[in-house]
């Protein structure tokens, strides 16, 4: 059987349509990465690179005792269900915005500009969260972060 111009020219768009539609869904970051996969939150399109605390050794101890934290740099509280988790500045040295995410990887609670003089305050929301996402102070107000934005966990850095 001899096939017609046209229909091998049909064919051939289909199959790089269908390749490139693969590639582009290979290359997506999935919400079901593993955490020691992943490096960094895409979130306020903006990338932050994190270190994860996820004993309770490392979420007692944060960021507490730190001088700094860098602007594109943050710690991803990591709880095995979700819950209610407070927090407060015992020993930090600098403020941050603290953000809590739930397990829907939507951000639920915002709060900005924490500073160490508030402990022994605690913050937290009335709704439960699985992430807890500690950056630099300003960076919700820089980005326009509010409740209800999306989250995206990349292994990657995400380009702007």
């Amino acid at each position: 059987m001899i096939m017609s111009r046209q229909k091998i020219w049909k064919n051939f768009v289909l199959v790089i349509v269908f390749f490139t539609i693969g590639i582009f869904l290979i290359n997506q970051p999935s919400k079901n990465l593993k955490i020691t996969e992943i490096k960094y939150i895409k979130i306020a399109n903006a990338s932050i690179k994190f270190e994860i605390a996820s004993t309770p050794e490392t979420r007692a101890q944060g960021l507490s005792g730190r001088n700094e934290l860098k602007e594109d740099e943050g710690m991803l509280f990591v709880f095995e269900k979700s819950g209610k988790y407070s927090f407060w500045m015992k020993d930090m040295k600098f403020p941050i915005d603290i953000i809590w995410i739930g397990e829907d990887l939507y951000v639920l609670y915002i709060k900005k500009d924490t500073r160490p003089e508030s402990y022994p305050e605690t913050f937290g929301p009335d709704k439960n969260s699985k992430y807890v996402l500690e950056v630099v102070s300003g960076f919700a107000e820089k980005n326009n972060l509010k409740e209800g934005d999306e989250v995206e966990f990349t292994p990657t850095p995400f380009i702007k």
